[in-house]
């Protein structure tokens, strides 16, 4: 389970100490969000079930099957938790509509781990004139870290503008005198990961000899690659999603061409990112981590991998082991599971959003020396990567974490 560090302990109760002084009588009954009964927390939620990006389903499923365990276990400080997790096929106008239901029809409380970077945005600006806590986005994009201008909206994984950054002081670490490629999705996730990765080039910002992009409806990235690869580039970044690493990687094979070849974490998933264009194809690529990787067995007398692996034997069987998507759906719904903790029995909206912006944890299944931690003026809560590379079975971690 997630630990709650000493320091922000302290803090916390040091917070409520003086709330507690601070009310009367008359005003010491705390006003509940919607959806918050004595017995239940409901909870609201799209994912990507269908459409382009099915492939990280798992996150939504596997965050339900945890609240459910959590309830199992007599739920958080009494009350069972109830997550309403809807598809959106990861249309942006779908969103919007799913978003509307789970707010004005079901009442929720919050909307929790809303996956993708056009679909969270679609619907920020509505949820924060609702002052609808949108907690913990499942996207990168550094737009959902701006509590001055968007409060009621935090993202969750690691930033896409240090990821970027990261790669490319790799690059130029490992080969000074490369000349770069980078193919990016075309929404706000892709621009960031671009724009990262110009700001770790720094004055070597002319080694970066071709940039394009794909929507992610399109049906092949083949024209693109080829492009890329007609620049001379003997260094490739490719930052998107599964589906299209898949495709880029297939291809960028095909062609025999052999850059150094990094990607993003939100592609490296070895059953959806990886294992469609061929598990051999991928030997040498690089990409980031704060995640342990369930498909590396150097993990296997890890406690915190022994405690996912128990939970998902029992409660997603069937499940894929390799899938990175499984242990991100699990860390997610840890950090939701503190934030409810923390929030004791003021349930409110407000409270909800404080506690997600003061959290300080190690996670279990994150590796050492990378922690979860935000502030009220810091909504990105993780600040660290750890390289890895793929040697044809799994991805295995290499150096110290980075910070960019």
């Amino acid at each position: 389970m997630p630990i709650l560090t000493r320091r922000r302990a302290v803090a916390l109760a040091g917070t409520a100490l003086v709330t507690q002084r601070l009310a009367t009588p008359a005003v010491a009954q705390t006003r509940q969000a919607p959806g918050v009964t004595a017995k239940e927390i409901l909870i609201g939620q799209t994912m990507p079930y269908s459409g382009p990006a099915s492939s990280y389903a798992p996150i939504g499923k596997v965050e339900v099957a945890y609240f459910n365990m959590i309830n199992e276990q007599g739920g958080i400080n009494g009350r069972q938790l109830k997550l309403l997790s809807l598809d959106d096929g990861y249309s942006p106008p779908k969103t919007v509509e799913q978003t509307r239901k789970l707010v004005e029809e079901e009442g929720v409380s919050c909307i929790f781990q809303q996956l993708g970077t056009p679909c969270a945005t679609a619907t920020r600006k509505y949820l924060n004139t609702k002052k609808v806590p949108q907690i913990f986005v499942a996207s990168g994009a550094t737009q959902f870290g701006d509590p001055k201008n968007y409060p009621w909206t935090i993202g969750w994984q690691v930033s896409y503008q240090i990821e970027g950054r990261v790669y490319a002081r790799y690059i130029l670490q490992t080969k000074p005198d490369a000349k770069i490629a980078v193919l990016y999705q075309n929404d706000d996730s892709g621009r960031d990961f671009l724009k990262g990765f110009k700001d770790g080039l720094g004055d070597k910002i002319g080694q970066l000899v071709a940039t394009t992009s794909y929507e992610p409806t399109d049906p092949t990235v083949d024209s693109q690659v080829v492009q890329l690869q007609a620049s001379g580039a003997d260094a490739l970044f490719m930052g998107g999603i599964p589906k299209f690493n898949a495709m880029t990687l297939r291809k960028v094979r095909d062609l025999n061409w052999n850059p150094l070849y990094l990607i993003a974490t939100v592609g490296s998933s070895v059953s959806s990112g990886l294992a469609p264009a061929g598990l051999d194809k991928a030997v040498g690529l690089v990409t980031g981590a704060y995640m342990k990787d369930p498909s590396d067995p150097q993990w296997k007398d890890d406690p915190g991998y022994k405690d996912w692996l128990a939970f998902v034997q029992k409660y997603m069987p069937g499940s894929d082991l390799a899938d990175i998507n499984n242990v991100y759906g699990y860390c997610a719904a840890q950090t939701g599971i503190q934030v409810f903790k923390q929030c004791g029995e003021d349930l409110s909206r407000e409270n909800i959003m404080r506690q997600a912006a003061n959290l300080d944890m190690q996670l279990p299944m994150f590796q050492t020396g990378i922690e979860y931690r935000t502030t009220p003026t810091d909504y990105l809560g993780i600040k660290r990567l750890r390289l890895q590379r793929f040697d044809g079975k799994a991805w295995v971690p290499f150096g110290d974490p980075i910070a960019a």
